[in-house]
């Protein structure tokens, strides 16, 4: 095998072949769920609720599954087994796609065919972590664009999609404040709500303060530190978060799938704590890595291009 291989309307092709018309309905209007979970040691890591995630979305979305989800699950199993050949030491991370389908009749939602088949992808691709070096080296800068978080009055949160026009306008804004800045996005309320990659909390006066779930996509990696805190006895509660509360707060966290946990130093602008990654950031990223066997910290501060 030269290149990876990818799973495509039930056939694992090269993935140089895994393509989508122009005419599929995740591109034309962007139907399409999504979800993506990551290995460790080249094992997949908490890959069933990932899937779960994955199928629920599919679910609001109204878009039926062509497999179930054991078979997703032993698809999603071929693909890393077979593209971790390519390089024994690397990490993969394994992205989940569904559309809608395809519409052949006409290039937009005016008119449809009678019935459609869903579009399932499934691919993987290396984890580069030197992309994040910086960010457990400094730290993370948080800015909040212009553009609001969609309100769960119009799309609910708890789907994982790839509607996220809003998430890449709101990306280059931050970009022109700082170009290393990750966009932290606010509700028309101006409450925090998460990043376009991972969720957001705060560590204040002994607890940790997640985002109220309705108004979040509630992440595997959130699931993952709550379990943490719960071991080591730390408190961990979900209330509405503003931007006065950011500012002044003891720490803050990213977590996410591909590196997990990452320290937020600044918010637009003004510094959290210290302006440094916080000692209570690296204890929990330490356990994970007890959990995981593998040290996360020098995973990610220590990669090389």
């Amino acid at each position: 095998m030269t290149e990876p291989i990818a799973y495509l309307k039930g056939e694992f092709v090269p993935a140089s072949q895994c393509v989508l018309p122009i005419y599929d309905l995740g591109i034309v209007i962007g139907a399409a769920v999504t979800d993506f979970f990551r290995t460790f040691h080249q094992q997949p890591y908490r890959m069933e609720d990932h899937a779960r995630r994955f199928y629920r979305s599919c679910k609001y979305a109204r878009i039926e599954p062509p497999v179930d989800m054991q078979q997703t699950i032993a698809i999603s199993e071929k693909l890393v087994a077979e593209n971790s050949k390519l390089d024994p030491g690397e990490e993969l991370g394994l992205v989940y796609y569904m559309t809608a389908g395809e519409n052949p009749i006409y290039a937009g939602a005016a008119g449809m065919p009678d019935q459609l088949t869903p579009t399932y992808v499934q691919h993987t691709f290396p984890l580069r972590f030197h992309l994040w070096r910086d960010v457990f080296r400094h730290g993370v800068h948080c800015v909040t664009p212009a553009p609001r978080h969609w309100p769960p009055q119009c799309l609910s949160s708890k789907i994982k999609n790839r509607n996220r026009l809003h998430m890449w306008i709101g990306e280059q804004e931050a970009h022109a404040i700082d170009p290393k800045a990750v966009p932290l996005f606010l509700d028309i309320q101006g409450n925090v709500t998460e990043t376009g990659g991972s969720n957001f909390v705060i560590f204040r006066d002994g607890q940790v303060i997640s985002p109220n779930r309705s108004n979040i996509l509630w992440g595997v990696s959130l699931t993952v530190l709550e379990e943490i805190l719960e071991e080591m006895g730390v408190p961990f509660v979900e209330q509405d978060i503003q931007s006065y509360d950011v500012v002044n707060a003891d720490e803050a966290w990213l977590p996410t799938t591909p590196y997990c946990l990452g320290p937020v130093v600044r918010f637009n602008g003004a510094p959290i704590g210290d302006g440094r990654p916080g000692p209570m950031w690296r204890r929990v990223l330490d356990r994970w890595s007890e959990i995981v066997g593998k040290n996360i910290y020098s995973e990610t501060a220590d990669a090389v291009v």
